[in-house]
């Protein structure tokens, strides 16, 4: 019982074992055809056809056990079961169907006698049909060849009518402009007329058509000629045209020059407003002046015309490609769907199929748009180039991706045209010739602050009245800025002003901006251009324009004052520390630069600011040494110091080469570091000299000096040079104080060294540099990295004096001293 009520789709198993005991049953194949199989004889075969129940219970009863039969009677109630709730199953299953075929049938039965009753009248209808048929032919069959005849007569008769009346007709049709009716009746009877053109009546009637048809086709080609008909009128008078067999060549060739005449127009309206553009052009900004409360070094200050000031121009350039674009790149666009229609995509048919003319009309549409299109591209070359103000980049870009996307419907209208290619190349110069000129305007500006911060450091001198010659740094309080501000400011306006520039250049590369993710734009604009056109250029423009500071040469170093050179040194070495690196990463970030083309490493920029901060250091030392060296050459060289009288005092110039040096020592301080120095001794502010150039040789040699004394101190102060340490006068600088300073120090004693020794002495002009020297001791040892370096060169001045004297008595020490401290 429990098959009879688990449902049949639970288990799908179970229902294909119903369905194959079916199948067996009823004798059927998987395919559902009844089984070809040998029908089985056996009577004890239960599901054969002979099965005999007696001989198979009997046969049970003798081979089976008691135990066997009775689970074989278990199996066949189990399966009798199953058997019959599978039946039952599929009885529910179909019980619709059942009913559903029954009234099928019910209706069927209905449906076919009705059927039957209709056929039955329709057959005795088609039979009546048929026998009034019959009638009628029979009645007719004698006036049937007549009917013919006089049909086909009447048609002919129609026709002539239609001949005879075509040239009223065509004349009616020209006055009422129904141009296609009159080339349609026309086209019917013109190989009629033509075919009977022997007959005089009917060569007149062609006569007198083809009269008219000229004058129609006049009225056509005028109507062509004067272009102020709908696109739909002048594509009906191009097709009538071409059906009157007008030669499509010359209808092209007349097409093209009445647009070229409109053309012709647009372009000279654009020529008249650059014309009027150029009379208009002031060409710069307004002067501005400085005033008392200004930054000194403003860009404004001592610039007449700001390089980032756009010319006031008539019209601006977004103005004139609007123009350009909605007057001749409409126009011409206009006139290419309209060409392109007429002649080219126009079905041909007829004898116009083997004419080929859309592929000669083709060709006269290219030349046509190629020699419009240089035009005005050569209009708008002229007006780019006006834009040299590069203060606002927002309207040239605009006006630029507004030239080029429109310059795309001429992609899409006539493909294969050279004309969007060359307004891609005006794009791309464009945006490189931008890059030109803000590169100038970088430049200018560098030009213009350096002018502001030469002006800022002449400043003090003026206001505290005669300061230091050497144009160093300024101890009064009213020299201000000081020369950090002064580094500070100019390396900010700096950085500010090329920032703003790349924000200004980063408009090309916007999103909205049609051509700037275009590969051929892109990649080479943002490489190329700002990284290497650009920024690279500039930076190289700042260290080659410091370096040529360094060209000059005078007695006093040229005309730039010395603390521009140090100033500049340390621009440009905040360059290459930090600067550089800093500016060319904001590139690449704000820019997205690949380098798939060679680009300029950071370490060479690097080493090109280093090797101009290296080399503005030493014109630097340079410049300043020979300022000090000036004063003391002029000291030398002015002073009588064979009839010199006894010293009193330390020489005023020694005063001034000492104050010199504390500035140069304090401005110098302000941009570098200290640096290292060796280890000073304890006694350094109280060295002794002697007159000649050993000190060591001072105690043993001094008391005994005779008239051959001098042969021998000079062998002695020969030999000692031999075995001392050589110095290098000119030597190249370290980026801190000590190491300038000591540079300084070098050439100016050096310079005195060599005055001396071209110079005779008296007794007391050898006395009178015994002091000089011992102040300059007391205080330039401080300066230096190593003190013993002042000490030799310090001697060897006393030697050189004192081989040079005539009377050589040295003043006493103590009495040096005294001097010295009374100052």
């Amino acid at each position: 019982m429990s098959s009879a009520t688990t449902p049949p789709d639970s288990d799908p198993t179970g229902r294909r074992r119903v369905h194959s005991m079916l199948k067996l049953y009823y004798g059927l194949n998987e395919e559902g055809t009844a089984a070809e199989q040998a029908e089985s004889l056996d009577p004890c075969d239960i599901n054969g056809p002979h099965f005999d129940p007696e001989v198979y219970l009997n046969k049970l009863r003798k081979d089976c056990s008691l135990c066997e039969l009775m689970d074989h009677e278990s199996c066949m109630v189990k399966q009798i079961r199953s058997l019959d709730s599978d039946m039952q199953t599929l009885v529910y299953e179909n019980y619709n169907k059942f009913i559903s075929a029954t009234d099928t049938i019910r209706k069927m039965k209905n449906d076919f006698k009705k059927m039957e009753d209709e056929m039955d009248c329709l057959s005795a209808n088609m039979a009546a049909i048929t026998e009034f048929s019959a009638r009628i032919s029979g009645t007719l069959q004698d006036q049937h060849a007549q009917i013919t005849k006089l049909s086909g007569v009447h048609t002919l008769l129609r026709k002539l009518q239609f001949l005879f009346e075509l040239p009223a007709r065509l004349n009616k049709c020209l006055e009422l402009q129904a141009y296609a009716q009159a080339v349609s009746a026309h086209r019917r009877a013109r190989c009629v007329l033509q075919q009977y053109s022997h007959m005089p009546s009917f060569r007149g009637i062609q006569d007198d058509c083809h009269v008219i048809m000229e004058q129609l086709a006049q009225q056509l080609r005028q109507k062509f000629r004067d272009g102020g008909s709908s696109a739909k009128d002048l594509s009906e008078c191009v097709e009538l045209l071409l059906q009157l067999d007008e030669p499509a060549e010359e209808l092209c060739d007349k097409f093209l020059s009445h647009a070229q005449s409109r053309l012709e127009a647009d372009l000279q309206g654009l020529e008249a407003e650059l014309k009027d553009s150029a009379f208009t052009d002031t060409g710069g900004g307004s002067v501005q002046k400085t005033s008392p409360g200004s930054n000194p070094i403003s860009p404004s200050s001592s610039s007449v015309i700001n390089p980032f000031l756009s010319p006031t121009a008539g019209t601006d350039i977004l103005e004139f490609i609007d123009r350009g674009c909605n007057e001749f790149v409409s126009s011409l666009c206009l006139v290419i769907a309209s060409y392109q229609e007429l002649f080219i995509n126009r079905p041909q048919e007829g004898e116009l199929a083997s004419k080929n003319i859309p592929e000669m009309a083709n060709g006269k549409l290219h030349v046509f748009v190629d020699t419009l299109a240089a035009r005005y591209f050569s209009l708008v070359e002229r007006r780019i180039q006006e834009e040299k103000g590069v203060g606002d980049n927002s309207l040239l870009v605009r006006a630029l991706d507004r030239f080029h996307r429109r310059l795309q419907a001429i992609t899409k209208l006539l493909p294969g045209s050279a004309v969007p290619s060359h307004g891609t190349e005006i794009v791309v110069r464009a945006a490189r010739e931008r890059i030109k000129q803000y590169l100038s305007a970088l430049q200018t500006f560098y030009h213009d602050s350096l002018t502001d911060v030469r002006q800022a450091l002449a400043a003090p001198r003026l206001a505290v009245g005669g300061a230091s010659a050497s144009g160093g740094g300024v101890t009064s309080k009213d020299a201000t800025p000081s020369l950090p501000e002064l580094l500070t400011s100019l390396s900010n306006f700096i950085l500010n002003q090329l920032k703003s520039v790349l924000a200004s250049v980063h408009l090309f590369t916007a999103k909205d901006i049609t051509f700037s993710n275009k590969p051929y734009f892109k990649g080479e604009f943002c490489s190329q251009g700002v990284r290497e056109g650009l920024v690279v250029s500039f930076i190289k423009f700042i260290c080659q324009s410091s370096r040529q500071y360094c060209e000059s040469a005078g007695d006093r170093g040229g005309s730039t004052p010395p603390a521009l050179l140090l100033l500049l040194s340390r621009l440009c070495l905040d360059y290459e520390t930090s600067t550089i690196s800093y500016i060319l990463t904001l590139t690449d970030e704000q820019f997205l630069v690949q380098h798939h083309t060679p680009v300029t490493p950071v370490t060479a920029l690097c080493a090109e600011a280093r090797e101009a901060a290296q080399k503005l250091l030493n014109h630097y030392v340079k410049v300043q040494g020979l300022i000090i060296s000036q004063m003391l050459r002029k000291s030398v060289e002015t002073r009588d110091w064979v009839n010199t009288i006894e010293p009193r005092n330390v020489r005023a110039v020694m005063k001034r080469v000492v104050e010199d040096t504390t500035s140069i020592d304090v401005q110098v301080g302000l941009l570098y570091e200290e640096g290292v120095r060796k280890a000073h001794s304890s006694d350094s502010s109280k060295r002794t000299f002697s007159v000649y150039s050993s000190s060591r040789q001072q105690i043993r040699y001094a008391p005994s000096y005779t008239p051959s004394a001098p042969m021998d101190t000079n062998l002695l102060s020969n030999i000692h040079k031999l075995f001392s340490e050589r110095i290098d006068i000119f030597s190249p600088v370290e980026f801190n104080k000590v190491s300038v300073l000591t540079g300084i120090i070098k050439i100016s004693l050096k310079t005195f060294l060599e005055c001396v020794r071209i110079r005779t002495f008296g007794r007391y002009g050898l006395q009178q540099i015994q002091v000089d020297c011992h102040y300059l001791q007391m205080y330039l040892w401080r300066f230096v990295s190593d003190e013993n370096l002042v000490h030799f060169l310090l001697d060897e001045i006393v030697g050189s004096a004192a081989h040079r004297c005539l009377d050589p008595s040295p003043m006493e020490q103590s009495v040096i001293e005294v001097i010295c401290e009374r100052g």
